[in-house]
């Protein structure tokens, strides 16, 4: 009975016994030398082939659709009715393997999806009153520890909090490279041990993993609609019963039924239909399998657009982990270390980004930072006044040491030429005599220049920096990265200004942000793209476009598959109704029976499909580095706000 049951669900029985009866009858015809057992089993075979189209027409008027399945049911019918056995059977074979072909395919387009699900592991071994159990991993609960060893999938997100060990993350970021893993680190479900062994605390189980979320996300985002695939719904709704209408007219004029019939087989808008979804499901599956989560059809049409990308440099375009560069001593008094010194112990009472690097390089070169400053006293945009062991201590900009009325005229050149290099500087004065100056920089990203260069061949006409750091400092990372247009000493409302601004210029804006400080940007957005997105729940469900791995050849591969799938939907388009105009033709001028254009109707389903199917192709980033356009970039240095701390 379960031998039965699969062969009735195999998508391939119903063509494969419909052909059989096709064959038999032609057999049948040749061997016994009568029409009447050939025309049986070719009226079973487009029983056989019709019969759930029929249904399927049915339940569809019932809930007052009127679509293809119609269109190919009263063919069938007629040609039945009006002894067109062999047409009959013909169309509704064919239609039938077409049927089968596109539930092949898009099930292969949702291969994604599938490989996500099956990485999904099932069982997790859980530490629990110090022995070992195995549990299923939906059951382990958060903060237990549970152990991963060699060839083991992760079965929770979590945190190491002993052991080493190298994971491969391709199921969560897209990268096959092991990834090393020791106490601290963050590890995902899904995510397999090439080797060591980890204790974990868990954080995340079930569907709280991040593995889940993505599921969650993919498909959703597989099933939503763009906008061409809903116009597409409203064109053929209006379609198909003008097509009726027209097969109904045009029998009525000429008294032939044949034609009237073949015209309704010929056009069916198949093709047209599946067009814009096949291509959807395979893009939002490749680049689920890149780690490029996107949201939605409607998403993946508005990135082919975009032709202007915003983002924000810390975090961004540099690694974020500022380091302290240069400590210039600019009094006898003071050495190098007393000026070090005095700026750690003071920026130890600071929570600014800056503080710290300066406090750990003072550490690290074995000077004594332990403790608080006596009083701290924090001057916004300017920088940070402390009281130690009963002397005032300014560490900021120049305008801070203005206030405190500090004679800095030996400090401007030196901070003038820091700030050339694109570092940060910051002037060390105590007790109203000027120190020195120590100064840190944040890294550029080494594939940053790569990555605005790629943008510019994916078409993108203008690459905007967006920073709260001073002019001087945004243009020496401008420089070195290629960007068009450099906005500095913006606060976070400011870069929404910004964003505003480029669309009011007639621009489609992505935004790329840690999705905090760059909220209310992001939000403005045309796209809002988050970076570095796994583990973190929030910007997997909120972002247009999630990019899973901090890696910024993400995100110009993102603009390419966007325009590479919209392409494809526009092909897929062009192919159908190419198709179905020439059919139309043809049987207006005569020559196009029914099977034959059933036949080329099916043949360009298959064309369509198999375009869209390229779209499962891995492709890289453009690398030749030009302006898709043509035109080359220039350089827009806009406003600058120096209200941050320099």
């Amino acid at each position: 009975m379960d031998r039965v049951r699969a062969w009735g669900s195999w998508r391939w029985s119903v063509p494969l016994v419909s052909g059989l009866l096709i064959v038999a009858s032609f057999a049948a015809s040749a061997a016994l030398g009568a029409e009447m057992p050939g025309d049986v089993l070719m009226v079973a075979a487009a029983v056989v082939a019709g019969w759930g189209i029929v249904v399927k027409a049915a339940r569809a008027l019932m809930a007052r659709v009127v679509g293809i399945d119609l269109l190919v049911s009263v063919a069938a019918i007629g040609a039945l009715i009006i002894g067109e056995y062999w047409e009959a059977a013909a169309v509704t074979f064919l239609f039938a393997v077409g049927h089968a072909l596109e539930n092949a395919t898009l099930s292969r387009t949702r291969s994604a999806l599938a490989e996500l699900v099956a990485v999904a592991p099932e069982v997790a071994v859980v530490l629990r009153d110090g022995h070992q159990v195995e549990v299923p991993a939906a059951s382990v609960a958060t903060g237990e520890t549970v152990l991963v060893k060699n060839g083991a999938k992760v079965p929770v997100d979590g945190v190491v909090i002993d052991g080493t060990g190298a994971l491969d993350e391709a199921s969560i970021t897209g990268e096959s490279i092991p990834v090393e893993k020791t106490t601290g680190d963050q590890v995902f479900a899904g995510t397999v041990s090439m080797g060591g062994f980890l204790q974990v605390r868990a954080t995340g189980v079930g569907a709280d993993t991040t593995l889940a979320r993505i599921i969650h996300r993919v498909e959703e985002a597989q099933d939503a609609k763009a906008r061409t695939a809903a116009f597409m719904d409203r064109f053929s709704a209006w379609y198909t019963p003008a097509i009726i209408v027209l097969s109904l007219v045009l029998g009525l004029a000429t008294g032939d039924v044949v034609l009237a019939l073949t015209l309704l087989v010929i056009g069916c808008p198949g093709a047209l239909v599946i067009s814009i979804p096949v291509a959807i499901v395979a893009g939002i599956g490749r680049g689920a399998k890149d780690g490029i989560l996107i949201k939605g059809g409607e998403f993946l049409e508005t990135s082919a657009r975009v032709d202007a990308v915003a983002l924000d440099k810390t975090g961004t375009l540099t690694e974020g982990r500022p380091y302290l560069t240069d400590v210039v001593s600019l009094d006898e008094v003071w050495s190098r270390a007393d000026v070090l010194g005095w700026a750690a112990r003071a920026e130890a009472g600071s929570e600014h980004p800056l503080a710290r690097p300066i406090v750990d390089a003072a550490r690290a070169e074995g000077l004594d930072v332990a403790g608080l400053p006596e009083a701290t006293e924090p001057v916004p945009g300017k920088g940070i006044v402390a009281t130690l062991d009963g002397r005032r201590v300014a560490v900021g900009n120049l305008a801070l040491q203005e206030d405190e009325g500090v004679p800095y005229a030996a400090a401007a050149g030196v901070v003038d030429g820091i700030a050339a290099a694109g570092r940060t500087p910051m002037v060390v004065a105590v007790d109203g005599r000027l120190a020195g100056v120590v100064a840190v920089a944040d890294r550029v990203r080494p594939d940053a220049a790569r990555m605005v260069a790629d943008l510019h061949a994916a078409g993108v006409r203008r690459v905007v920096m967006l920073t709260g750091d001073t002019r001087r400092v945004a243009e020496a990372v401008a420089a070195q990265v290629g960007v068009d247009e450099v906005h500095a000493g913006l606060l976070p409302e400011d870069k929404l200004e910004v964003v505003r601004d480029l669309q009011a210029r007639g621009h489609v804006v992505a935004m790329v942000g840690d999705g905090v400080n760059d909220a209310p940007a992001l939000a403005t957005a045309d796209i809002g793209v988050a970076m570095g997105a796994a583990g973190t729940g929030v910007a997997i469900e909120t972002a247009d476009i999630a990019l899973m791995k901090d890696d910024l050849s993400k995100l110009p591969r993102a603009v390419s598959l966007a325009r590479r799938t919209v392409s494809v939907m526009r092909q897929n388009i062009a192919v159908a109704l190419v198709t179905v105009g020439a059919l139309l033709a043809g049987v207006l001028l005569g020559g196009v029976t029914m099977a034959i254009g059933m036949l080329v109707h099916e043949m360009s389903v298959l064309v369509v499909i198999g375009n869209a199917m390229r779209l499962l192709r891995r492709r890289g980033a453009p690398r030749d580095g030009g302006s898709a356009t043509g035109r080359a970039p220039d350089r827009l240095d806009v406003r600058d706000k120096d209200r941050q701390r320099a």
